[in-house]
């Protein structure tokens, strides 16, 4: 199994970045998708989800904001990001799979300057 995630990079706060993460090795269709992030000395917290079916969800923070999607066809995961801040800087990770199994990527970097 292979999630590799991209799209990271440096932008300035009130600029947009689009990640992707394609998976392999599992069935991407019938398991719910997932981002997270993680900054250094901090837990890994939960971004957004979305399900088989495209029901979405979002942290707080990033509601009206973010946007997950998935193409199923491209066993392909995507979180857009606009209105970015600098307290979205970190290292973005997705996830396939809501328990055991569930499966990371490797991560992408996003750095938001001010």
């Amino acid at each position: 199994v292979q999630l590799q995630a991209s799209g990271g990079g440096s932008v300035q706060a009130g600029g947009s970045l689009r990640l992707s993460c394609v998976v392999s090795g599992i069935t991407f269709g019938v398991n719910y998708m997932a981002w997270y992030r993680q900054t250094p000395g901090n837990k890994r917290e939960w971004v957004a989800g979305i399900t088989r079916t495209g029901s979405e969800n979002y942290a707080e923070v990033v509601k009206g904001r973010f946007t997950i999607s998935r193409d199923n066809a491209k066993s392909t995961v995507y979180l857009q990001m606009k209105n970015l801040k600098t307290e979205d800087t970190a290292v973005y990770y997705c996830k396939a799979g809501s328990g055991a199994p569930e499966y990371w990527g490797q991560g992408t970097l996003v750095t938001v300057s001010s």
